[in-house]
């Protein structure tokens, strides 16, 4: 599942991370790719990315394979493949490359049978790295904050998925938008929330992720919200987030 919005900020990370150790805290094997150069998904899972001697760099541009460069984390069954700033020169070099929309694809299917679940954290644009994130993917979550603009840009990445689905990845669905950020104290929030609902119905999940400083904390102690603060409603968001995303896929 690669977990895409190209707009910054908006919790892509956050819910890959939370998301990832919810789902290994089912007893469910998952493994969590940070394609984003800024490695945030690595660090916020407490994996120092600088001096890596394998990152996600290697297997996107040297054919490193993907069981050399996967990390355990301190969450039982979760796993971590982890980026690091090469990865921001990786948009250009790939350019050139042979079949290069499709070698994070393959990575993927050589190590797929170790794990129920690979979550991919894309970049928060539209480049290279995205469409590799979407060419290996079955599914998209989109997280989508419960503010103003929410939706803008939201069909261009559509339209994106729907390219590569023609042309790269025939398998690809947009089949899980997740409401992040919300705060109940303001009404914006809940017409963001009724607004998604009536445009994309059931692919929209009944969790919703409240707006909370424990969640902007829980990266910098490097870990998921899911240990840092366990009962915190995060935490039980995340957690209810991930049995709908089980029990839609089982």
């Amino acid at each position: 599942m690669a977990i895409a919005n190209q707009k910054g900020g908006v919790g892509k990370t956050t819910t890959t991370v939370n998301l990832g150790a919810s789902l290994a805290e089912l007893g469910l094997r998952t493994l969590l790719i940070d394609l984003d150069p800024q490695g945030n998904a690595s660090t916020g899972l407490g994996i120092e990315n600088r001096g890596l001697e394998h990152s996600m760099y290697h297997v996107m541009l040297h054919d490193e394979p993907l069981e050399n460069v996967v990390e355990p984390t301190d969450v039982k069954n979760l796993f971590v493949a982890p980026a690091s700033l090469d990865l921001a020169g990786a948009e250009i070099e790939l350019v050139p490359a042979f079949s290069r929309e499709q070698r994070l694809k393959r990575a993927i299917d050589a190590v797929i049978d170790d794990y129920d679940y690979v979550l991919i954290d894309c970049p928060p644009s539209l480049g290279l790295l995205t469409v590799n994130g979407l060419s290996a993917a079955k599914e998209v979550l989109v997280p989508i904050q419960c503010e103003y603009y929410a939706l803008e840009g939201l069909g261009q990445l559509l339209r994106n998925v729907d390219l590569v689905k023609k042309n790269l990845n025939p398998e690809l669905e947009m089949s899980t938008i997740l409401c992040v950020m919300y705060d109940a104290r303001t009404k914006l929030s809940d017409q963001v929330v009724r607004e998604v609902r009536e445009h994309f119905g059931d692919k929209v999940l009944r969790s919703i992720i409240p707006r909370s400083v424990r969640l902007s904390e829980a990266p910098s102690f490097g870990q998921p919200i899911t240990t840092f603060d366990s009962k915190s409603r995060g935490a039980l968001a995340y957690r209810d987030a991930a049995k709908e995303v089980h029990r839609d896929a089982s």
